[in-house]
């Protein structure tokens, strides 16, 4: 039981500090209060401690009580692929609505970033991406014929793309990412409901498979009042993109 123990308190505790019930410098319950709370002893307990220190979400020590430092939540490869696995594991409810989904030629720009000729049959998928019921992200993608033709059998306004695709095992293994600042269009602000010209987040990202064939390329849009990035390095790990919520949105308008 206690193997798996640690586990399921890191993530009650991730679902409170993502929450708002646990904000930012808030005292962390006692190691004595989670072991009462949860009838375990102090090794479990202190593990689900020490994993969310080494996340960045809580500080503290020498003899002073943990406090939560950050809402910035840490995410596994697949996670940060899908919205939505990424909202869920946040404490969110996430959401999406279908604009368009339809085969197009390939653009000069997709073409470049699938490796495929320009005119070639690809799927462009456009969606508005919600958090709470909010408008938070526009999502362009584009894939590749022989994995975005498989979108046409699925709802797209039930869930994760990613999700579905991998079940029907399409390989995506690695993404490049590439952040920065863009102004809302006509489009990206009707969807985002800012004006046109607001600033946003963009991030576009290349999904391949593990032997480096592309799968899709993603122009994602997101509101920056409610969506941020974090990078987190050290000299001894490699560079680990995360995806978070700025602590505004959630103690404000958290559900």
């Amino acid at each position: 039981m206690d193997g798996h123990l640690h586990e399921r308190v890191a993530a009650d505790l991730r679902r409170r500090i993502s929450s708002g019930d646990l904000p930012v410098g808030a005292a962390v319950p006692s190691e004595s209060q989670l072991c009462e709370q949860w009838g375990a002893s102090r090794g479990p307990i202190r593990q689900a401690l020490a994993t969310l220190r080494a996340e960045g979400l809580i500080g503290g020590g020498r003899g002073k009580p943990p406090v939560v430092r950050s809402h910035t939540m840490p995410q596994p490869f697949e996670t940060f692929l899908s919205f939505s696995r990424w909202a869920e594991r946040t404490g969110h409810t996430p959401g999406q609505r279908t604009v368009e989904i339809a085969r197009r030629p390939a653009t000069a720009e997709a073409a470049d970033a699938l490796s495929v000729d320009e005119g070639a049959p690809v799927v462009q998928l456009l969606r508005l991406r919600l958090l709470d019921g909010v408008p938070a992200m526009v999502e362009r993608t584009t894939f590749v014929w022989s994995v975005g033709r498989l979108l046409f059998d699925f709802d797209c306004d039930q869930g994760s793309v990613f999700a579905y695709l991998s079940g029907r095992g399409v390989d995506l293994s690695t993404a490049r990412h590439v952040i920065d600042a863009i102004v809302a269009d006509e489009t990206d602000a009707a969807l985002l409901a800012v004006s046109p010209g607001s600033a946003l987040l963009r991030e576009r990202r290349r999904t391949s498979s593990a032997d480096g064939v592309p799968v899709e390329y993603s122009d994602d849009r997101y509101r920056p009042d409610l969506v941020s990035f974090t990078i987190d390095n050290s000299q001894q790990a490699h560079p680990a993109l995360l995806r978070g919520c700025p602590d505004d949105l959630l103690q404000g308008a958290q559900p």
